[in-house]
């Protein structure tokens, strides 16, 4: 099969002949890619950010977003069969460590993570576990939804968690409306209450979260702290979720925070720096999130099979894949982008 390999990192993958996925294990599943979701953490990947938190073994073939049809499966598989379109949640996870058992899958003590530790879904064929698979509704095609298996139950994690708190009368405001924050927007305004304000320095995706249900857009500048204080009555914000995460949204991210508010970091790669005493003073919450869980992910194909959820993305083929990362790289896609075998 053909399929994008990762043979050194900051050097470009190679588009290659590869052996198709063979199952091993009775519970192994082999899925024929339909779509994957092409996610910044992916040129995290290439340019060595995960080299030693993960120790990826090289040649890796990438991708962790995929979504396509039942190939074949092992023994022990009594849930899918040859045929079914499903999506994959992104962690094969044991099923029996303590994190399993709560639920957390993305905190299984014995993970493996396709696309990360194993080979991923830049390919024609993807091998994972039977607990990873979410069979799609009929009418779901696969190379619509792929995205939605990281960046979507990313987003929809924070969300979920923020909920709680964006009650009538208060404010959210989203940093970063690209492939997770047009996402969110629509995730908060069904699961929360909060008016929704939309940061980024594109105008063109302010206009889409508006389009998706932003009440504000806010255009990144230098006035940035200052036009969400003005939004807000001079108080702050009450919740922050920022899918950004560099060392200047962390930074006005606490400068727009309102006291007792909670700021949300999903982004990453800047570093979060906070006196104590603010901490303290203002009694701020600091949380950090993770991809969701495959009841987060199920959740998530319900809303979106109910027409709750739009993702706005373009598909491109298997084989453009490094002009995809690079575009992405270059601040080129707008939304999410699916390769498709």
């Amino acid at each position: 099969m053909k399929a994008w390999r990762l043979h050194a990192y900051h050097s470009p993958l190679r588009f290659e002949d590869v052996p198709e996925p063979q199952i091993t294990e009775p519970t192994d599943v082999i899925v024929k890619i339909g779509g994957a979701g092409v996610c910044r953490t992916d040129l995290h990947l290439v340019e060595g950010v995960w080299a030693e938190t993960l120790g990826t073994p090289l040649p890796h073939i990438i991708g962790h977003e995929n979504a396509g049809w039942v190939a074949a499966v092992g023994s022990g598989v009594t849930e899918f069969r040859v045929g079914d379109p499903v999506i994959l949640h992104p962690v094969i996870s044991c099923g029996k460590c303590l994190s399993c058992r709560a639920g957390e899958d993305m905190h299984c003590e014995n993970m493996r993570f396709p696309g990360l530790t194993v080979d991923g879904g830049y390919a024609q064929f993807i091998k994972t576990g039977e607990r990873s698979l979410i069979r799609l509704e009929d009418h779901v095609r696969p190379d619509d939804v792929a995205p939605l298996a990281d960046a979507g139950i990313t987003a929809y994690r924070a969300v979920r968690k923020a909920a709680p708190l964006a009650t009538p009368g208060t404010t959210v405001t989203l940093i970063g409306m690209g492939g997770l924050g047009h996402i969110a927007v629509q995730l908060m305004r069904e699961l929360g209450s909060a008016d929704i304000l939309a940061v980024d320095t594109d105008r063109v995706r302010l206009d889409l979260a508006l389009e998706y249900g932003a009440d504000r857009g806010v255009l990144a500048n230098h006035r940035t702290v200052e036009q969400v204080r003005d939004l807000t009555k001079g108080r702050g914000s009450d919740i922050i979720i920022d899918f950004v995460g560099t060392d200047q949204t962390h930074a006005e991210a606490m400068r727009m925070l309102r006291k007792g508010g909670t700021y949300f970091v999903v982004g990453y790669g800047g570093v979060l720096k906070a006196p104590s005493l603010d901490l303290i003073n203002n009694e701020f919450n600091i949380i950090g999130n993770l991809v969701g869980n495959y009841t987060e992910l199920y959740e998530l194909m319900q809303l979106y099979a109910r027409g709750k959820v739009r993702l706005h993305a373009t598909k491109y083929e298997l084989s453009d894949g490094w002009r995809v990362l690079e575009m992405l790289d270059k601040g080129q896609i707008n939304g999410r982008a699916v390769l498709v075998p």
